[in-house]
């Protein structure tokens, strides 16, 4: 209730701006809209320097239902967003003493008990509700799914991420989108709770409850997006993104630069001696725990056809890893690095990314393939270290495109990664996702 009349504050304020026009809607039931999501996803994890928990494999059956109402009619239009999801174990490794033998681990896809095995299922529902006025949207509630350079919600188990808190869209002004939030807490992918916000994804390091946003997005003509973000997580760090996305015809292709620069210290807590042995703390080297980062990153994509071709290159410089929302159950920072093992986001880390993908249309429609690879070098993850890390990434999508079985998605991701860093383990690792959409309304 509390959120619903803060997003009926905002609104109204944003209406008595001049030159913002009513919200126009067909109606709350007549532009509801509604979809189930199946995900079936089988990901088997071989750990190969770890002996006492060689595998990880798992199974389940992931179903995700999203119902998105339209707006009520009026000066402020009011509507709903509920998102259920449920997720089902057809099988996982754990300690479970009914399992005699089964040494994998238990594994990342589902909730633990207390003697370590997963649980059979988990489920639970969010609901948020909205706020329009002409084109700017408030909406309030558990259940949020951003997608920002600031913090990106985790998409890559059975179930998403999700945020509680609130998030507010603005499109006012032509070629401008303006976004500014608020959260205070996040529920993990393989969780059915709600907890507080934290960067080290330790389950030590301290839990905070805000989390602040603000920034946009400009259309400079037809090739170039410019993008400016500030966030703050309260006690840990503040953050600025400077990003430009630019696309060039070059020969009888396109040329894509992506060029992304975050710059993070330290705030709150996290400042001080005394607030970094509360458990405000940064992953880093000589660092005393303090937030103390600067990342940059180039990609250049060159599109031919069917083809992409892609070159890259990310430096961390400072004293701390790059910081960003990290609950420890599975998290996405908004780097050209962030891949399906690894992030390559460790202070002092150079790396260079190359990536390939080409998209069988004009042979089998609805088939793709990329190949991606990653090299790190001079990870200060110890004092006077200067170690390395690669990844490769290969995957292959396909989407049936008629018969009975049409818009069926298959995705088979398989990765590599090999460390000498201190506490990373050498991995391969193997997804297979099926997935369909139902629209219900």
């Amino acid at each position: 209730m509390k959120k619903s009349l803060i997003a009926a504050g905002v609104a109204a304020g944003l209406l008595a701006l001049p030159g913002l026009s009513v919200a126009q809607s067909g109606g709350f039931v007549e532009d509801a809209k509604a979809n189930l999501s199946l995900r079936n996803l089988y990901f088997d994890g071989d750990y190969k320097n770890e002996t006492n928990a060689p595998s990880d494999r798992e199974w389940g059956q992931g179903f995700m239902l999203k119902f998105n109402s339209g707006y009520t009619q009026g000066p402020i239009g009011f509507g709903l967003d509920v998102f259920a999801r449920s997720g089902i174990r057809l099988d996982s490794g754990g300690t479970n003493p009914a399992e005699p033998g089964d040494s994998r681990r238990p594994g990342t896809m589902f909730p633990l008990k207390n003697d370590g095995s997963a649980v059979n299922n988990f489920s639970r529902i969010d609901f948020a509700a909205k706020a329009k006025v002409s084109e700017t949207v408030l909406k309030a509630g558990r259940g949020l799914e951003p997608n920002l350079p600031v913090v990106v919600r985790n998409d890559g188990r059975l179930l998403p991420q999700t945020y509680s808190g609130a998030m507010l869209t603005s499109r006012e002004i032509s070629n401008l989108t303006l976004h500014a939030g608020h959260f205070d807490e996040s529920n993990g992918r393989n969780s059915t709770n709600y907890e507080g916000l934290r960067i080290g994804g330790s389950s030590a390091d301290a839990d905070v409850n805000r989390f602040q946003y603000v920034g946009g997005d400009a259309q400079l003509g037809d090739n170039l997006v410019a993008q400016y973000y500030f966030a703050q997580l309260k006690d840990y760090y503040n953050q600025h993104f400077v990003g430009a996305v630019h696309t060039m015809d070059l020969g009888a292709g396109q040329l894509v630069t992506d060029l992304r620069y975050f710059d993070s210290d330290s705030h709150g807590a996290n400042s001080s001696a005394s607030g970094r042995a509360d458990g405000y703390v940064a992953r880093g080297v000589d660092n005393g725990g303090e937030v103390d980062n600067r990342a940059m990153s180039a990609m250049f994509t060159y599109k031919l056809s069917n083809h992409a071709a892609g070159i890259g290159y990310q430096k961390m410089s400072g004293d701390s890893d790059f910081v960003y929302l990290n609950n420890g159950g599975g998290s996405t920072a908004y780097l050209i690095t962030d891949s399906q093992i690894n992030k390559f986001e460790r202070a002092g880390e150079k790396t260079w990314v190359g990536q390939y993908s080409y998209n069988f249309a004009d042979y089998v429609p609805g088939l793709s393939f990329t190949a991606k690879y990653l090299r790190g070098s001079d990870v200060d993850a110890e004092p006077g270290n200067g170690d390395s890390e690669w990844e490769r990434n290969l995957r292959l999508d396909y989407v049936v495109q008629k018969g009975m079985f049409k818009d069926l998605g298959v995705s088979v991701r398989h990765a590599s990664l090999r460390s000498d860093v201190a506490g990373e383990r050498d991995q391969d690792q193997l997804r297979v996702y099926l997935t369909y959409n139902f629209a219900l309304l």
